[in-house]
């Protein structure tokens, strides 16, 4: 059976739109309703970050998200009990994105279990280096059929790019600036040159860019450079505010305003 993510990747080469959601936020429960609401407004796939307490690449937004989840109950256990029949209701690409302290006490093959079981189709593992992830648990993670997705930054060199894209699947993640999570309303020439330097080395897996795309226009400049973006921080800030509007119609006004439509 084919990876999902692959599947995303064949079917569409341009503006595919990750969302970054924070499990447990805004309220335990809410992972689910956010998840389908998130596929019913266009999203491409969805980031499911496991709440940690000391999220070092974090900003303060998904930093203080992370924080509201614990206090809220969120555990990486529930996390998996919740999402055990999301696959009766959401089809896209799924992607686990946490730090590897909680994922090492739970221990990594009961964790990649519980993901093929749950229909997850990658990891993101920030703090994971590259060089352990192969020697320790590369080939764990191709028994399960689990993707892992590595992360690049503006001061990574050639040699070591190439290296990480070769032994990432699914996608490569490329952070678009040497900081810590957030929005941020434009692009950079030096991001700019950045991501052309990488658009021109034709990496054997499609990248998508993070870190600081926030609105319409940063997901488009993204775009010009890589199969698509990922956008954390600022979805995370429209879904936490307080107005009039339900959990899933504020998901749908932030997806339209993305995606340029006015979804109905």
């Amino acid at each position: 059976m084919i990876n999902r993510i692959d599947q995303l990747f064949r079917e569409k080469d341009r503006e595919i739109l990750s969302i970054y959601i924070t499990a447990g936020y805004p309220e335990l429960h809410d992972t689910g309703k956010v998840l389908k609401a998130l596929q019913e407004s266009g999203a491409d796939m969805v980031e499911i970050g496991i709440p940690f307490s000391d999220p070092l690449a974090d900003g303060p937004v998904i930093q203080r998200s992370s924080q509201l989840a614990l206090q809220n109950g969120m555990t990486l256990d529930l996390l998996f009990n919740q999402l055990k029949e999301i696959r009766e209701s959401v089809s896209i690409p799924l992607v686990m994105m946490g730090y590897l302290n909680p994922i090492l006490q739970m221990g990594m093959e009961r964790f990649l279990t519980r993901c093929r079981d749950t229909g997850i189709d990658g990891v993101i593992i920030p703090d994971l280096p590259p060089a352990e992830y192969e020697t320790r648990y590369l080939d764990l993670f191709l028994s399960y059929g689990i993707y892992n997705s590595l992360l690049i930054t503006p001061h990574t060199d050639d040699k070591r790019i190439a290296r990480i894209a070769a032994l990432s699947e699914g996608f490569l993640y490329l952070v678009a600036a040497a900081s810590t999570t957030g929005a941020r309303n434009s692009v950079g020439d030096q991001q700019r040159n950045y991501f052309q330097r990488l658009k021109e080395m034709n990496l054997p897996v499609p990248g998508l860019i993070g870190f600081g795309i926030s609105n319409r226009p940063t997901f488009l400049t993204a775009c010009e450079y890589a199969s698509g973006a990922i956008i954390g921080s600022a979805f995370i800030e429209a879904l936490g505010e307080r107005n009039a509007l339900t959990l899933e119609e504020r998901v749908k006004s932030f997806m339209g305003e993305i995606r340029g439509n006015a979804l109905t």
